[in-house]
C-alpha cells in the first residue's frame, strides 16, 4: 500500500479501480480539493501517481475493500466487474456507496440487467437464457428469434470479450466453445441489424436530480470503441427518443453518479438499449474538451452531493481511442505533429506497458463543424499512435 498525507477536506472519496477512468475521476476530485483513496492490484496503475492513498489488493479480496472503506466517506467504482457482495456488506455496515450496490448487482449480470429493463418496458433486443448448444439451436430455429443471434456470457464481458456472433447453426458449437463450453452462465440475444450505434451519458444526484449529455455516435473496430462523434448524425425524433430512454433507465436503477446507456438505432429509426454501465464511460471522454462540465466532474459532484455542472455541448467534437499497436514499454508517437493543430488534445493514460489492442489513451478534435473535426481526426489516425519499445 502507498499513503500520502491526508488533507483537511469535507469528504474522502474511495474508488474501486485505478485505471484511466479512476484517474480521470481523481483529476476532477483533486481540482475540488477532495482526498482520494484507490483500490487496485497494480501498484503502478494509472491512478497511483495522483491518489492520496492506495490499497494494493485484488478486486475479489474482502480485506482490501474494508481497508478502502477505512479511508473513505463515500465509495464509488470505475468498472463493474468487482466484488459486489463485499460492497453489499459495507453498505449494510453503514458505508455510503454510489452507484448503489443494488444497481451494480443488477447491471453486472447482463441477464438480470435485460430482465429489469424488459420489466419496465424499455425497448431491448429479445433475449433468453441458454445452457447447452441444443438450447442455442432451438433459439436459432424459433420463429420469433432466429439466426443470426448473439451468444453472451452474462457476466465479465467487455470490449467484445464474452460475446460470440452465431450466424448460422454451423456456428453454434464454435461459439459455445469460445465462451467456455458451459462453464459460465450464457444467454442469447436477438441480433439487431442496426444503422448506427449511439450512447448517452446521464447523471443522477442524491436527491434524484438529472443531467443528460448530448447523444454520441460510436463506431467500433473488432468490438472495441474506435471513434465517438458528437453531435450524432440522427434526426430529431431519434434524438428525443434516445434521451427519453436514457432518462427512463436512470429512473429504473436509481443510481447516484454517472451512467452510460449504449443503444442501437435500427433501420427505421427504432432505438434499442444494448447495455448500461454504472460509471463514466469511454464514449463520454469527448465531454472533457467539448462540454462545460465533463462526465467525471459531474460524477464526483453527484456522489458528494454537489449540484451538477452544465452538460451543454460547446463545440462539435470527435474522440478517437489510442490502442496499443505492439507489446513493450509505452511509447507515444506523433504528439508533436498532432499538436501543430491547436484543436487537438491528446490524453495518455499512464500505463507503463503497451499491449496490442489495449486502451492506452485517446485524442479529441474540436472544430467549428463536425465535418472538419471528422476530417482531422481521420488524418491523425495515421500520425498519433502508441507502440511498445
Amino acid at each position: 500500500m502507498k499513503s500520502k498525507k491526508m488533507k483537511a477536506i469535507e469528504k474522502r472519496i474511495g474508488i474501486v479501480g485505478g485505471g484511466q477512468l479512476g484517474k480521470m475521476m481523481i483529476l476532477e476530485a483533486k481540482r475540488l480539493g477532495f482526498y482520494v483513496a484507490v483500490l487496485d492490484p497494480a501498484d503502478d496503475c494509472p491512478a497511483s501517481s495522483i491518489c492520496d492513498y492506495q490499497v494494493v489488493s485484488q478486486f475479489d479480496d474482502p480485506k482490501g475493500y474494508h481497508e478502502l472503506a477505512e479511508h473513505s466517506d463515500v465509495i464509488t467504482y470505475e468498472f463493474e466487474h468487482i466484488n459486489a457482495s463485499v460492497l453489499e456488506t459495507l453498505e449494510q455496515e453503514g458505508h455510503t456507496i454510489y452507484p448503489s450496490v443494488t444497481a451494480l448487482k443488477t447491471i453486472q449480470n447482463k441477464y438480470f440487467q435485460k430482465t429489469e429493463l424488459d420489466k419496465k418496458k424499455i425497448p431491448i433486443p429479445r433475449f433468453s437464457k441458454v445452457t447447452t448448444p441444443e438450447d442455442i439451436r432451438e433459439m436459432g430455429k424459433a420463429e420469433n428469434f432466429g439466426y443470426p443471434l448473439m451468444l453472451k456470457a452474462t457476466t465479465g464481458g467487455y470490449d467484445g470479450k464474452g460475446n460470440a456472433l452465431v450466424k448460422t447453426e454451423a456456428d453454434v458449437e464454435r461459439a459455445y466453445s469460445e465462451l467456455g463450453n458451459g462453464k459460465v452462465e450464457l444467454m442469447v440475444e436477438e441480433f439487431i441489424d442496426f444503422e448506427r450505434e449511439i450512447s448517452i451519458i446521464a447523471c443522477r444526484g442524491i436527491k434524484g436530480e438529472r443531467a443528460v449529455y448530448p447523444v454520441a455516435e460510436n463506431t467500433h473496430a473488432n468490438s472495441v470503441l474506435d471513434t465517438t462523434t458528437v453531435p450524432a448524425k440522427i434526426d430529431k425524433a431519434v434524438d428525443e427518443k434516445a434521451a427519453k430512454i436514457a432518462d427512463d433507465v436512470m429512473s429504473i436503477f436509481e443510481g447516484v453518479g454517472t451512467f452510460c446507456v449504449e443503444m442501437f438505432v435500427g433501420k427505421n429509426g427504432e432505438v434499442y438499449v444494448n447495455e448500461v454501465a454504472p460509471r463514466p464511460h469511454n464514449s463520454g471522454h469527448y465531454t472533457i474538451e467539448a462540454c462545460f462540465a465533463d462526465q467525471f466532474e459531474n460524477h464526483i459532484r453527484a456522489i458528494v452531493g454537489l449540484p451538477f455542472g452544465s452538460t451543454e455541448l460547446i463545440t462539435p467534437v470527435v474522440m478517437v481511442n489510442l490502442l496499443g499497436q505492439s507489446d513493450g514499454n509505452t511509447k507515444l508517437i506523433g504528439l508533436e505533429e498532432a499538436y501543430e493543430n491547436p484543436n487537438v488534445h491528446v490524453h495518455l493514460y499512464g500505463k507503463n506497458e503497451s499491449k496490442k489492442a489495449r486502451k492506452m489513451g485517446h485524442y479529441t478534435v474540436v472544430a467549428k463543424t463536425i465535418e472538419s473535426a471528422v476530417a482531422l481526426a481521420e488524418k491523425l489516425k495515421n500520425i498519433v499512435r502508441v507502440e511498445g519499445k
